[in-house]
């Protein structure tokens, strides 16, 4: 945990992925996180693998660096002990739509009515403007309507979801970049501020910067669609024991490439030297290599390529990432043992940042395991915190059941 954010306090309301890694993220900065949860926990608590019922591996991937209360704020005493919390806190954060947050009692003009300064931001399915305002929102439906299932055809043309969950991902980094600009927002002494983050938009955005390609003149100079990432040909290219990925970009990666293959004519060939003939011709190019490559090993033409300061890679499984030197030598991966979970991998935060102090990572945290603390911190005396206990309006302080 980095101290960028120290001092920060974000109520997070967020469940699932996009909005939890979101918080993650700024928890990870060194933000105070209290992740509000409803009394039955965050659903992706319980998506398997687990070792507990109620701590999946997945929900402990996107839940570091926060603490957790669970509240029923279906009840006025649940709505008004939410509202001493966002009296102390700067943020406010959730992935619901309006209307549902209104109904919860945690609406924008609720909330900033408590705290005239709230950084208010929340990650819709779509932006409140348009018809589909009220529409559900998940990965694969994203994935479908924003163009990248399309753009990710099989070879007979059939549209493919990516294998992992991209749209909720991307729009999480568009959440916490909300955040962000809002605390800087604040910081000029701006009032209340409050900032939609639609999963869709972002979407589209994050495509459309290279994929607008012609269309993005108007009249249009061709259609949509960055050329060289369609060719059939982009891909890792096989060799004699894998496969390769390589990808000359400038003119001297590919002259460089074509000497290395023994291909002297077509160093002044002008699909080589052009840089918009090379454009036209891409197809041709990454056909030439792709007849070369399963002359050699893998190793043999990461070598060869290295020496030449022509970009490539080894293409990695999943399992290899572990053994990475790379990954390794940066200590991307930690061992660590969860309070209840046992012992346990983890991936850091990515950020390096030069003379900043860092803190241990709290890990996930149990359904309501920090509700005491929490509610004494929002100064509500001992009564009414065993009050909130007794008649089930916040769950007692639970831990995740023992590794089995």
């Amino acid at each position: 945990m980095l101290r960028l954010l120290n001092g920060i306090r974000i109520l997070d309301f967020t469940t699932v992925v996009l909005g939890p890694y979101a918080t993650q993220i700024l928890g990870d900065l060194g933000a105070d996180v209290i992740k509000v949860e409803p009394l039955t926990g965050d659903v992706f608590r319980y998506v398997r693998p687990g070792r507990s019922d109620s701590m999946g591996a997945n929900f402990i991937n996107c839940n570091r660096n926060k603490r957790s209360i669970a509240i029923d704020l279906a009840t006025p005493a649940g709505k008004a002990a939410v509202k001493k919390l966002v009296a102390k806190a700067d943020v406010v954060v959730h992935n619901m739509r309006p209307k549902s947050a209104d109904k919860l009692g945690i609406g924008f003009e609720d909330l900033k009515a408590v705290k005239p300064d709230l950084v208010y931001c929340y990650a819709s399915g779509f932006g409140q403007e348009g018809p589909n305002a009220d529409e559900p929102a998940y990965d694969d439906t994203i994935q479908a309507l924003c163009g990248l299932a399309y753009l990710n055809a099989n070879a007979n043309g059939e549209p493919r979801f990516l294998p992992t969950i991209v749209a909720d991902k991307v729009g999480g980094l568009h959440l916490a970049i909300s955040v962000l600009a809002g605390l800087a927002s604040r910081n000029r002494g701006d009032a209340a501020t409050c900032i939609e983050a639609p999963m869709y938009e972002s979407l589209v955005s994050f495509l459309l910067v290279e994929q607008l390609a012609g269309a993005s003149y108007q009249p249009p100079m061709g259609g949509t669609g960055y050329e060289r990432l369609r060719s059939p040909y982009r891909k890792p290219f096989p060799t004699a024991d894998g496969f390769v990925g390589i990808i000359p970009y400038t003119t001297t990666h590919w002259i460089r490439f074509f000497e290395l293959i023994g291909r002297e004519d077509m160093k002044t060939d002008k699909r080589v030297t052009d840089p918009t003939a090379r454009s036209r011709s891409i197809d041709d190019l990454y056909a030439m290599i792709e007849s070369a490559t399963p002359t050699r090993t893998t190793d043999e033409w990461l070598q060869l390529l290295r020496a030449r300061d022509i970009p490539c890679a080894a293409v990695n499984r999943l399992d290899d990432l572990f053994h990475d030197p790379h990954l390794n030598a940066v200590g991307m991966f930690n061992r660590f043992t969860h309070p209840s979970e046992g012992e346990m991998l983890s991936v850091r935060t990515p950020f390096n940042v030069t003379g900043a102090s860092g803190a241990a990572d709290l890990p996930a945290p149990g359904l309501s395991g920090d509700a005491r603390e929490i509610l004494d911190e929002a100064g509500l005396g001992d009564e009414e915190i065993e009050a909130l206990f007794r008649d089930g309006t916040v769950a007692a302080n639970t831990k995740a059941e023992g590794a089995q």
